[in-house]
């Protein structure tokens, strides 16, 4: 045991961990930064691009680390590079460390669920605010443990730079053993020297992973809502811009006008002409024609599979056309005036022009930020408004939908009705002049169907807000729309009033999932 003790606390065998360290830290923050890189190219469409960081990953991990280490050292002083022995270990390590790196983040970030994305691009955030705010912050979160296990392979690598002569902790190992030859209490010591750098790392590893840990109490209290936002505001408009003089608020026209009177007068708002898509050989829409008037609240009936998600991720340009034209007041959103397709950058600055918002089936609310900081978001890094005001205005829309007590709460930590009313919260902070609903009480229990149904209640017939709905809810369409369009397979079947589609449907496809689905609600 004396002996162990000795050689602990040897400065020969000290000085090798810091060697250690050197080599770790070179390989660990090359590889990491040349990981970034490797990863970014990985996960272009760009074939050529991608193709090239596919070719670096099978050559480094194909490869023995012994090798690249001599390669380096011994090889590329002919090409005129010449390194000293610790930077020759640390260029090999990170050029071998890169391609596991590129795979902890492209894994990460693949992770991310499509939702996620497809929430950010609805709500008008361009790709670079996307990466950085909503994938970035979720794949660094699931990649930390990962990071951490890279962390202490490096530290275990870094002893193959022996070989090259650097006098790192294993090389000082050996040699002293090979002086005095007592190896046992030498590589003993050495290994207890290597178990206190990476247990070490392991801590490091665990802390940085509390510190992310959005479960954490009290993490996630920045700022508690005012008084004055906290308590519900009964009847008080989301910020949606008006629709003119021919708004539809029963209130404004019941005493001169009828709503159906006055949606009839109202202008187009989105037309959708000759629209076709297909995915592969399936050819889902085949030929939608339509226009929405301002104010108007069209719901769209009929059996999965008949277009309706697709019609709304096409008005929203989620998806691409095949043929026909979208546009909102003359804007179709993803094209240019002669149909050429736009970048996304511009397309995302085109929605918020157009004025779309979007609530999806399955909430995809932001899983890292609260709801607060979720209805915030379309205002913070869309319409740059200052932080503070944007928090205040989120949290009236959160009271608007009966959340205001929740608003520090994530997503996890919430039902599902209560996460689609931050949904519905959101995308009305984007200020929207045409808002889709994409089955928004489809992936709800039974129970809380009714607390949404109110949400969506109020703002079709107390906002004059138009709206475009999917839904199976026919109780909900009779109440509350304006117009009722039946989809199969693709077209268009039946429209009318409510009254007419639900009461006396005139095509047999309707007649037959109409008497369906008032069986089931029965």
């Amino acid at each position: 045991m004396g002996s162990f003790l000795h050689y602990l606390s040897m400065p020969y065998l000290l000085d090798g961990i810091l060697i250690t360290l050197q080599a770790t830290a070179l390989g660990f923050f090359g590889g990491f930064a040349l990981g970034l890189l490797l990863a970014g190219m990985a996960l272009s469409r760009n074939r050529v691009v991608s193709g090239v960081a596919r070719t670096y990953s099978v050559i480094f991990r194909g490869t023995p680390l012994v090798l690249q280490l001599v390669f380096v050292f011994t090889a590329l002083p002919h090409a005129g590079i010449v390194l000293s022995p610790i930077m020759a270990a640390g260029v090999a390590l990170a050029a071998n460390e890169a391609t596991f790196f590129a795979e902890i983040f492209r894994s990460a970030v693949i992770g991310v669920d499509k939702g996620q994305t497809d929430a950010a691009r609805a709500v008008g955030l361009r790709p670079g605010t996307v990466l950085r705010r909503i994938v970035g912050p979720q794949a660094a979160r699931a990649a930390i443990p990962a990071i951490g296990s890279e962390a202490v392979s490096t530290m275990k690598n870094s002893a193959l730079a022996s070989i090259i002569a650097v006098p790192e902790l294993t090389l000082r190992s050996n040699q002293l053993a090979s002086a005095t030859f007592d190896y046992f209490s030498i590589f003993f010591a050495s290994g207890v020297m290597y178990l206190v750098l990476t247990g070490a790392i392991t801590g490091l590893q665990l802390a940085i992973e509390r510190t992310f840990d959005l479960s954490r109490v009290g993490k996630r209290g920045r700022g508690r809502p005012s008084e004055a936002s906290t308590a519900p505001v009964e009847g008080t408009a989301p910020a949606a811009e008006p629709v003119t003089a021919a708004r539809v608020n029963g209130a404004q026209v019941a005493s001169a006008v009828s709503r159906a009177e006055a949606v009839r007068r109202a202008r187009v708002a989105l037309t959708i002409t000759g629209v076709h898509k297909a995915f592969a050989e399936h050819e889902v829409l085949r030929g939608i024609d339509m226009e929405i008037r301002k104010g108007e609240v069209v719901a769209l009936l009929g059996p999965s599979g008949s277009g309706k998600s697709t019609l709304l991720r096409l008005i929203n340009h989620l998806e691409t056309l095949d043929a026909g034209t979208i546009s909102f007041d003359g804007i179709e959103v993803g094209y240019r005036d002669g149909g050429t397709a736009l970048p996304e950058r511009e397309v995302a600055r085109q929605r918020v022009q157009a004025g779309v918002g979007m609530v999806f089936q399955h909430f995809n609310l932001f899983g890292h930020l609260t709801a607060r900081e979720n209805v915030a978001v379309p205002l913070r890094w869309v319409h740059r408004v200052p932080k503070d005001e944007a928090l205040a205005e989120a949290d009236r829309l959160l009271g608007r939908v009966g959340l205001s007590a929740r608003a520090h709460a994530l997503p996890r930590q919430l039902s599902g009705g209560q996460q689609q009313r931050v949904g519905i919260a959101r995308a009305l902070a984007g200020r929207p002049q045409v808002l889709l609903l994409d089955e928004p009480t489809s992936a709800l229990d039974p129970e809380l169907v009714q607390e949404v149904l109110e949400v969506v209640r109020s703002l079709a017939l107390d906002e004059g807000l138009t709206m475009l709905i999917a839904t199976h809810q026919l109780g909900f369409a009779r109440e509350v729309a304006d117009r009722v369009v039946f989809m199969a397979e693709g077209r268009v079947l039946e429209q009318g009033s409510p009254q007419q589609v639900l009461d006396n449907p005139q095509h047999p496809t309707a007649v037959r999932f109409l008497r369906a689905v008032h069986t089931v609600e029965v």
